[in-house]
Protein backbone atom coordinates (compact mmCIF):
# COMPACT_ATOMS: atom_id res chain seq x y z
CA UNK A 1 0.00 0.00 0.00
CA UNK A 2 1.41 3.35 -1.06
CA UNK A 3 -1.32 5.94 -0.42
CA UNK A 4 -0.92 9.61 -1.23
CA UNK A 5 -3.04 10.43 1.81
CA UNK A 6 -3.78 8.02 4.62
CA UNK A 7 -7.02 7.86 6.57
CA UNK A 8 -9.56 5.23 7.63
CA UNK A 9 -11.45 5.35 4.30
CA UNK A 10 -8.25 4.74 2.29
CA UNK A 11 -7.36 1.80 4.55
CA UNK A 12 -10.90 0.38 4.32
CA UNK A 13 -10.83 0.56 0.49
CA UNK A 14 -7.41 -1.10 0.44
CA UNK A 15 -8.55 -3.98 2.70
CA UNK A 16 -11.72 -4.53 0.64
CA UNK A 17 -9.74 -4.55 -2.61
CA UNK A 18 -7.27 -7.01 -1.03
CA UNK A 19 -10.06 -9.36 0.07
CA UNK A 20 -11.54 -9.31 -3.46
CA UNK A 21 -8.13 -10.10 -4.98
CA UNK A 22 -8.09 -6.87 -6.96
CA UNK A 23 -4.70 -5.59 -5.84
CA UNK A 24 -1.59 -5.86 -7.96
CA UNK A 25 1.68 -6.36 -6.11
CA UNK A 26 4.18 -3.53 -6.17
CA UNK A 27 7.25 -4.91 -7.89
CA UNK A 28 10.60 -3.22 -7.47
CA UNK A 29 11.94 -3.09 -11.01
CA UNK A 30 14.40 -1.21 -13.13
CA UNK A 31 12.99 -0.04 -16.47
CA UNK A 32 12.51 -2.80 -19.06
CA UNK A 33 15.53 -2.67 -21.40
CA UNK A 34 14.67 -1.27 -24.85
CA UNK A 35 17.34 -3.39 -26.54
CA UNK A 36 17.83 -6.85 -25.07
CA UNK A 37 19.42 -8.56 -28.07
CA UNK A 38 22.84 -9.32 -26.56
CA UNK A 39 24.09 -12.81 -25.74
CA UNK A 40 23.18 -12.27 -22.07
CA UNK A 41 19.58 -11.13 -21.56
CA UNK A 42 18.92 -8.51 -18.89
CA UNK A 43 16.05 -9.45 -16.58
CA UNK A 44 14.28 -6.88 -14.41
CA UNK A 45 11.48 -7.32 -11.88
CA UNK A 46 8.78 -6.72 -14.51
CA UNK A 47 10.26 -9.25 -16.98
CA UNK A 48 11.16 -12.06 -14.55
CA UNK A 49 8.02 -14.08 -15.38
CA UNK A 50 8.22 -13.60 -19.15
CA UNK A 51 11.93 -14.48 -19.41
CA UNK A 52 12.92 -16.77 -16.53
CA UNK A 53 9.58 -18.54 -16.09
CA UNK A 54 8.96 -18.98 -19.86
CA UNK A 55 8.05 -22.69 -20.28
CA UNK A 56 9.55 -22.77 -23.80
CA UNK A 57 13.13 -22.11 -22.67
CA UNK A 58 15.77 -23.35 -20.29
CA UNK A 59 17.24 -20.34 -18.49
CA UNK A 60 20.54 -19.85 -16.70
CA UNK A 61 20.12 -16.77 -14.50
CA UNK A 62 22.76 -14.93 -12.53
CA UNK A 63 21.60 -12.73 -9.68
CA UNK A 64 24.29 -10.11 -9.08
CA UNK A 65 25.04 -6.87 -7.27
CA UNK A 66 26.80 -4.08 -9.19
CA UNK A 67 29.20 -3.45 -6.29
CA UNK A 68 30.13 -7.15 -5.84
CA UNK A 69 33.78 -7.98 -6.63
CA UNK A 70 33.00 -11.65 -7.41
CA UNK A 71 30.26 -10.51 -9.82
CA UNK A 72 32.61 -8.11 -11.60
CA UNK A 73 35.15 -10.91 -11.97
CA UNK A 74 32.45 -13.24 -13.36
CA UNK A 75 31.08 -10.75 -15.92
CA UNK A 76 33.55 -11.43 -18.80
CA UNK A 77 33.21 -15.21 -18.26
CA UNK A 78 29.42 -14.92 -18.19
CA UNK A 79 29.42 -12.84 -21.41
CA UNK A 80 31.62 -15.50 -23.05
CA UNK A 81 29.14 -18.15 -21.90
CA UNK A 82 26.31 -16.15 -23.49
CA UNK A 83 28.24 -15.97 -26.76
CA UNK A 84 28.95 -19.71 -26.67
CA UNK A 85 25.24 -20.57 -26.43
CA UNK A 86 23.74 -17.65 -28.38
CA UNK A 87 22.57 -19.93 -31.22
CA UNK A 88 20.66 -22.25 -28.90
CA UNK A 89 17.07 -21.20 -29.47
CA UNK A 90 15.72 -22.98 -26.36
CA UNK A 91 18.38 -21.70 -23.94
CA UNK A 92 18.58 -18.22 -22.44
CA UNK A 93 21.61 -16.93 -20.55
CA UNK A 94 20.34 -14.09 -18.33
CA UNK A 95 21.35 -11.82 -15.48
CA UNK A 96 19.49 -9.67 -12.99
CA UNK A 97 20.62 -6.94 -10.60
CA UNK A 98 19.07 -8.38 -7.45
CA UNK A 99 19.67 -5.13 -5.53
CA UNK A 100 17.42 -3.10 -7.86
CA UNK A 101 14.75 -5.67 -8.79
CA UNK A 102 12.39 -8.00 -6.93
CA UNK A 103 12.82 -11.70 -7.59
CA UNK A 104 9.25 -12.78 -8.29
CA UNK A 105 9.54 -16.37 -7.04
CA UNK A 106 10.47 -17.62 -3.59
CA UNK A 107 12.11 -20.64 -5.27
CA UNK A 108 15.00 -18.42 -6.38
CA UNK A 109 16.61 -17.51 -3.06
CA UNK A 110 19.44 -15.02 -3.28
CA UNK A 111 21.57 -15.12 -0.16
CA UNK A 112 24.87 -13.96 -1.62
CA UNK A 113 26.36 -12.63 -4.83
CA UNK A 114 26.58 -13.92 -7.43
CA UNK A 115 23.85 -16.57 -7.15
CA UNK A 116 23.29 -18.67 -10.27
CA UNK A 117 20.30 -20.89 -11.01
CA UNK A 118 19.36 -23.10 -13.94
CA UNK A 119 15.61 -23.10 -14.60
CA UNK A 120 14.71 -26.09 -16.81
CA UNK A 121 11.82 -25.32 -19.11
CA UNK A 122 9.70 -28.12 -17.68
CA UNK A 123 10.56 -27.49 -14.00
CA UNK A 124 10.48 -23.73 -13.45
CA UNK A 125 9.46 -24.16 -9.82
CA UNK A 126 12.44 -26.42 -9.12
CA UNK A 127 15.48 -24.43 -10.26
CA UNK A 128 18.91 -25.97 -9.81
CA UNK A 129 21.43 -23.83 -7.94
CA UNK A 130 25.01 -23.73 -9.25
CA UNK A 131 27.15 -24.71 -6.28
CA UNK A 132 30.55 -26.12 -5.62
CA UNK A 133 32.15 -25.57 -9.02
CA UNK A 134 34.53 -22.90 -10.23
CA UNK A 135 32.75 -20.01 -11.91
CA UNK A 136 34.64 -20.43 -15.16
CA UNK A 137 33.56 -21.16 -18.71
CA UNK A 138 34.31 -24.87 -18.43
CA UNK A 139 32.33 -25.52 -15.24
CA UNK A 140 29.39 -23.28 -16.17
CA UNK A 141 29.19 -24.96 -19.61
CA UNK A 142 29.28 -28.39 -18.01
CA UNK A 143 26.49 -27.31 -15.61
CA UNK A 144 24.33 -26.13 -18.52
CA UNK A 145 24.91 -29.25 -20.58
CA UNK A 146 24.18 -31.49 -17.61
CA UNK A 147 20.79 -29.85 -16.92
CA UNK A 148 19.62 -28.57 -20.32
CA UNK A 149 16.46 -30.22 -21.63
CA UNK A 150 17.24 -29.63 -25.31
CA UNK A 151 20.56 -28.56 -26.84
CA UNK A 152 21.60 -28.71 -30.50
CA UNK A 153 24.32 -31.20 -31.20
CA UNK A 154 27.59 -29.57 -32.25
CA UNK A 155 29.78 -30.82 -35.08
CA UNK A 156 32.41 -31.82 -32.52
CA UNK A 157 29.95 -34.22 -30.84
CA UNK A 158 29.03 -35.88 -34.14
Amino acid sequence: MEPEEFDSDVLRQFVLAFKKGKLKPIVKSQPVPKNNKGPVKVVVGKTFDTIVMDPKNDVLIEFYAPWCGHCKKLEPVYNELGKKYKNEKNLVIAKMDATANDVMSDRYKVEGFPTIYFAPRDKKNNPIKFEGGDRDLEHLSKFIEEHATKLSRTKEEL
